[in-house]
């Protein structure tokens, strides 16, 4: 599918599981997407759980839902950081609120848990330790290695990114 003229925001912070963030980055770049990366810090550099650096080019007062299609989180430790900035929460939230992509795997179901009720009555996944988190922020949570409620996908590990990544690209594809 053709992503041209997307443009998708992937979060980054300290800890990051490694193939949560470059695998779908470059999967989406590769169907054409703008992938823009964002944190608390433009510029700054984050590293992953095993040390592997991504700089964020842009922070979270520089980024608008309205001007991208999508936004992901990818899973490790970071989303427990990310979840500690009230605009991170903010604007995963107005993605939200805008009907567009909203793309969580592994641990990042904590953003979308910390992000103004956006989980109440969706369907979910995540790695199984955070089922309980999920399910408190009023989700039904599944045990699948891909789940896609409207525009809210959800996978449990890298092991699910090709669904993951399908699944993403299924859902940019069809936003107007």
């Amino acid at each position: 599918m053709e992503l041209k003229g997307k443009r998708v925001l992937m979060m980054v912070d300290t800890g990051y599981q490694e193939m949560e963030i470059w695998v779908p980055l470059y999967r989406l770049r590769e169907a054409g997407a703008l992938v823009v990366t964002v944190g608390a810090a433009a510029g700054a550099t984050y590293g992953s759980k095993l040390g592997y650096p991504c700089v964020a080019e842009k922070s979270y007062d520089d980024v608008s839902a309205n001007d991208y299609d999508g936004i992901v989180v990818p899973g490790g430790y970071a989303p427990d950081h990310i979840r500690r900035h009230a605009k991170a929460n903010a604007l995963v939230a107005e993605f939200n609120k805008q009907n567009k992509l909203v793309a969580a795997i592994c641990h990042a179901g904590w953003v979308l848990c910390s992000a103004h009720g956006m989980l109440k009555g969706r369907r979910v996944t995540s790695f199984f330790a955070i089922k309980d988190d999920m399910t408190n922020a009023g989700a039904t949570w599944e045990d699948a290695e891909v789940v896609v409620d409207g525009n809210i996908v959800t996978s449990r590990k890298p092991d699910d990114l090709p669904a993951f990544n399908r699944a993403c690209i299924e859902v940019l594809a069809k936003q107007q």
